[in-house]
This record gives C-alpha cells, structure tokens and sequence, in this order.
C-alpha cells in the first residue's frame, strides 16, 4: 500500500479551477456563447500535467516519463483510443442525412398514442395526439441509434419549437422532453463516447454494462413518460410535418445497436458499421466515391480531442497513483463511506463532481476512471457496475447542469427560430435525469447486483 500524499493531487485541483473558473468567466461574465466550450481543454490537462510533473522531485523526470508511458500505454487506454476513432469514422461515414433518416422515422412511428400502447393498456381511454411523449420517446430512440445526446437535442429541438408553437405546450417542457430523451441514449448506446470510457477504462464488455444499465434507466424513462402524459391530458397539439426520410439509411444504426447487444466485439460491431455505411451512402449516392475517405478522416478527427484527453488523463493519472494520490482518496472514502453501498454512491459523487467541474461526461468518466477502479478494488464492487455507476451518474448531472453542451445547444437551436428561453425555466421539467439520479439510488441501496461477476 502507498504512503497517502494529499499534495500529489494538487493537478487534479489546478485544472478544476482554471476549467471551471474560465468557463465561468467566459460563459456568465463576458457573455460568450458555449463559453465552456471555447475553453482548450487539451491545454489546460497539459498544465495540469506540468504541475504533476514539477511536483515530488525526489523522482527524475525520465522515471516519470517512464510511469507516464506505463499509464498511457494501459491495454484499456490503447483499446478506449482506439474505439473512439473508429466511432469517430462510423459518425464520419454515415453523416448527417442518415441521423435525419433516424430522427424522422422514429417520430413518424412514435406518435404517443402508440407509446401509451406499449406501456399502458389504459392507453385507449387517453385522447390521441399526445405528441410531448411521442417526442420524448424519439429522442430515447435516436440517441441510443446515433450514440450523440448534442446530436439529437441538434435534430429534434427544432420539431420541439414547432409543436410547442403549435398546441400552446410551454416551450420548456417540450425542450426539457428533448434534453431527457437524449439522455437516455446518452447513457446506453454502443457507440457513445461515455459508454466507450466506462467501460474500457473499468475493463468490462459493453454489452454486460448495458443489461445492468438498462435496468436502472428503464424505470426512469417509463415514469417520465407517465408524468409527461398526466401533464399532456389538458392539451391538444396539433400534428407536425415528417419531413422524407430513407429507410435503407438507417440500417447501420441498427446493425450496431443489434450487434452490440448480442455481444458481438466492438471493434467487429464498428468495422460492419462503417463497411456498411459506406457501402449504403455510395449506392444511394448520399456521397461521392471520392468524398468518402475524407468523411472518414472528418469522423476520426472530430475524436481527436477526446482521444487526447484520455492519453493526458491517464498519463496525469499515472504520476499522481505513484505518489500515494489515489491513495489519499481512498483514505477519504473508507473514512466517510462504509461497505458496498457506500463505495457506489462515493463512485457515482466522484463522478458527479468531475462533471459539475468540467462540464463535460466524457472527460468526468475519463478523469475518474482510475480512482474509481480503485475503489471498486476496495469495495468489492464489479467492473460492469463500476461503469454502470460512472455512465449513468456522468449523465443525470450532464443532464442538468445549466452550462452544459446538451443545454447550451437546446437554448442556441430555440434562440436560432426567434424565441427565448433560459437554462432555468428548462430545469424544472428535466424529469428524466432527475427520475434516474432516484432509480440509480434505488438499485444502490435496495437492489444488489443479480449475480458476481466471473474472475478473469
């Protein structure tokens, strides 16, 4: 066991600061739109790495070069990076004319009165056009297809200002809808960035993480459901126009989703997906021939961020574990939390707060992926769960956060067709994330794991 050392976590601290503190800055001071956003958050890991480095000079700089290449060079790290380029490539080739496909399906399959069907046999005593629902479960749906919470607020915010406009819902239950919907895929699918650093950085299979979160999220979303139809019953809304889609489109979504749940390797799920994609979106003529490998190079390069902040953040990582960092932490945690119970809620508070702190779900999972491993170890918590816990922790606070990405591009989509809306009137109707925090603590305190999980 390391000697605890609470100075070593002093980079953890440094980029806290100077992310939260400029993104406050920049966002609620200056007025600068998706402020938090236009913060380079490579740059501040990169200071944050600095002072890890400057830190404890009883060890030379090339040993801690030499625990910094242990860390990044991890099998999960390499697998992670790896992942989210080929995902990066899959977003890339199937573009978005094939999102669209996804969205305007779902909504021409889901008016609510088919989702009351599913889940109520009541349904028939309910009035027809109950479309708040219908888009709530669109939303659901597309995210876990597409794998992009943004994307979708991005594809069915503005179906969400025309319904409200035209059944006289208010705008920010149906913007709030949207946002919730797209957390539920957010937190699910296969091909999400939270879903990818979960897993891998916690060393479990995609689809085990997926069966122990599904079970957690679907109570969440059938009572936000029922919520949003006790609030749609005094309300008549009109129909909205479907714009065209294509059916063939949308198949490599769905051979991913298939895919991954069953059990195939992710790298196989991915590589069907782009080999599909590419050959779907050249015979439709959706892409040039000559087009397609820059739209690959596009996909993979809009992962580089994200790829980089898991190199630095392991890397940052490595130093501060070998200092007795992590072991502070630990420390703390069997001092405030005490058995089982309580290492999984301190896992899912570690994780809330990295998000609160960089407002960001990936990068929150990312940063606490070691120390949660750690903890597990010490609790005897399950790798699946461990991801369970980080991914959907990561997303009910995402969720919610007021500078989020998911808001800022809600309120900058309704802003763009001319009306105006704040984070602050959106938030009280945010049922889903809040229904999942409550299902997640449910599960925690009442509701063990169903069986222990096999050594390796």
């Amino acid at each position: 066991m390391k000697k605890s050392n609470p100075a070593s976590l002093l980079p953890i601290g440094i980029f806290i600061v100077l992310y939260l503190g400029l993104g406050i800055l920049f966002e609620y001071v200056l007025k600068i739109s998706m402020g938090f956003y236009n913060i380079p958050i490579v740059v501040i890991f990169l200071i944050a790495l600095l002072v890890a480095c400057l830190q404890n000079r009883s060890i030379k700089f090339q040993e801690k070069l030499k625990i910094m290449g242990r860390g990044v060079g991890d099998e999960n790290i390499i697998t992670m990076v790896l992942i989210f380029l080929e995902a990066g490539i899959f977003v890339g080739v199937v573009g978005r004319s094939s999102a669209e496909s996804v969205a305007f399906f779902m909504l021409s399959i889901i008016p609510a009165k088919f989702a009351v069907v599913v889940l109520f046999i009541v349904s028939a005593l309910l009035p027809d056009n109950m479309l708040l629902a219908g888009l709530f479960l669109a939303a659901c749906f597309i995210s876990l297809s597409i794998g992009t919470s943004v994307g979708t607020i991005t594809l069915i915010t503005p179906i969400a200002v025309s319904v409200s406009a035209a059944s006289g819902f208010a705008m920010p239950i149906c913007i709030a809808s949207v946002i919730g919907g797209a957390m539920f895929g957010d937190n699910l699918s296969f091909i999400s960035d939270t879903t990818i650093a979960a897993c891998n950085g916690q060393g479990c299979q995609m689809k085990d993480k997926f069966k122990e979160n599904f079970i957690i999220a679907l109570p969440a979303a059938i009572l936000s459901v029922v919520i949003i139809l006790i609030v749609s019953l005094k309300s008549n809304i009109a129909p909205i126009e479907i714009e065209e889609y294509s059916l063939i489109q949308i198949i490599p979504y769905l051979l991913v989703l298939i895919g991954g749940i069953i059990g195939i390797n992710v790298f196989a799920v991915l590589l069907i997906g782009i080999v599909t994609g590419s050959a779907i979106m050249l015979i439709t003529g959706a892409v040039a021939a000559t087009d397609l490998f820059s739209s690959m190079g596009e996909g993979a390069s809009g992962m580089f961020e994200t790829a980089m902040v898991a190199v630095l953040v392991s890397a940052i990582c490595a130093i501060i574990e070998e200092v007795g960092g992590f072991q502070t932490l630990l420390n703390l945690a069997q001092r405030i939390f005490k058995g089982k119970r309580g290492g999984q809620i301190g896992i899912s508070l570690l994780v809330g707060a990295m998000d609160i702190a960089t407002a960001n779900n990936t990068v929150a999972i990312v940063m606490a992926n070691p120390i949660a491993k750690e903890m597990a170890k010490t609790f005897g918590i399950s790798s699946k769960k461990t991801a369970s816990l980080l991914d959907t922790s990561s997303c009910v606070f995402q969720g919610i956060i007021p500078y989020g990405a998911q808001m800022l591009v809600a309120i900058g989509a309704v802003t763009q067709l001319g009306y105006k809306i704040s984070a602050f009137e959106i938030m009280p109707f945010l049922f889903y994330p809040y229904l999942l925090a409550i299902s997640s603590l449910v599960f925690i305190l009442f509701i063990p794991e169903r069986k222990k999980e096999k050594a390796a």
